[in-house]
């Protein structure tokens, strides 16, 4: 059996190295291959095409790469045919995704949509054009499964997968050693995403927040994990602009999150790792002003963030385009920090997000969603 997997970016990346492990647990012969990037590879996953530096958001954005993106399709639109998949799984990447999802429905490819286009938020005429289009949607929320259903889709919730995903492989004290952080100093997680165009953008605030933190609290120590669709030399370039002394890392990243006692973050999965792991999070974001600006007419929820979603209310703080500067994310920032009230409500909150995450077992029961779609298109085969 062949599944062609589509995503990308570092999020997509890592949803579809679980979803890979899990169809090979549950059929060992099974060969996977498409577009991802380290994550699926370590999984066992053929990645023909490597997604670092594929990431691309928002209209203005889109606009400028179609080129890129249009021949980025068209060689995956060609792999389709030299393998003929018994299934395509596309994982976010909501706009790219559905136009390759189109592309395979055409050539009689069953297609399964795993993380998909958040209907829920904005454009919700877009479930029915994506009920149309695949077999299959993986719901992660409740609401977002009512949701496609009242669309005509066909859909299975499954949960949300990060609760399998999300947690530590050591104790406190290991981590604090393998880190080398310091348990009697503020622990600050900088996380600017995982696009190039994400970390040009907000790096840079984020750095300029933690030089006006240091005046305020000298002591802390400031860590930012490496995404694997980044390269080490970009950021540091952005960081030796700054004064400030950020430590990177590559790994174990849920129990950095986990030693963090708040988190500087772009909005995005992210921010619901960091509320599973705890962390209190300052959520941050910046599009080009006319994305933002149609942005404005088009979304339909009061939050953008995670969290805030999940909880049906503002739990976390949320900076967008020119309130995402040094000054507000500094003061936020320092609110957690410094109050502890504040400190221990946006725990107990968090907590109640993750409660409403759902139980475990959510990529075993995705990884058997699309066998099921892929068995049923070759039993018609045959």
């Amino acid at each position: 059996m062949k599944i062609m997997l589509s995503v990308g970016e570092a999020s997509g990346d890592m949803h579809g190295a679980s979803v890979a492990a899990a169809l090979k647990l549950l059929q060992p012969d099974i060969e996977l291959f498409g577009m991802g990037s380290k994550a699926m590879r370590s999984a066992g996953v053929r990645v023909d095409y490597d997604i670092a530096g594929q990431g691309i958001m928002g209209l203005v954005e889109v606009v400028k790469n179609l080129g890129k993106l249009f021949e980025l399709r068209d060689n995956l639109a060609a792999l389709m045919d030299k393998e003929r998949p018994d299934a395509l799984v596309v994982i976010d990447y909501a706009d790219f995704n559905m136009r390759l999802a189109k592309i395979a429905k055409a050539k009689g490819i069953p297609v399964v949509s795993y993380i998909c286009p958040s209907a829920w938020a904005w454009r919700r005429s877009r479930a029915k054009g994506v009920a149309e289009t695949v077999d299959k949607v993986a719901a992660i929320f409740p609401f977002e499964a009512e949701i496609y259903k009242a669309a005509g889709a066909d859909v299975t919730f499954v949960g949300h997968p990060l609760v399998d995903i999300v947690r530590p492989a050591m104790t406190q004290e290991e981590a604090y050693q393998h880190f080398k952080a310091e348990q009697n100093r503020p622990l600050v997680l900088l996380m600017p995403g995982s696009r190039q165009q994400e970390i040009v953008k907000l790096l840079p605030v984020m750095l300029g927040a933690s030089q006006l933190i240091l005046k305020k609290l000298p002591d802390c120590q400031f860590f930012l994990p490496i995404a694997s669709t980044i390269s080490r030399e970009i950021l540091q370039d952005i960081i030796d602009s700054y004064q400030v002394p950020v430590t990177l890392t590559t790994d174990y990243t849920y129990d950095l999150m986990g030693l963090a006692n708040v988190a500087i973050a772009a909005s995005g999965t992210a921010t619901l790792e960091t509320s599973i792991m705890g962390a209190p999070t300052v959520i941050i974001y910046k599009l080009a002003p006319l994305t933002y600006f149609l942005g404005k007419f088009l979304v339909k929820i009061p939050n953008i963030g995670l969290p805030n979603i999940i909880a049906g209310r503002r739990i976390v703080p949320e900076l967008l385009q020119n309130d995402a500067n040094p000054e507000n994310i500094a003061a936020e920032t320092l609110k957690i920090l410094t109050d502890s009230q504040v400190y221990t409500q946006t725990q107990a909150d968090l907590a109640e997000v993750k409660a409403k995450l759902g139980q475990t077992g959510a990529v075993k029961r995705v990884a058997e969603v699309i066998l099921e779609v892929a068995c049923r298109k070759k039993e018609v085969t045959i």
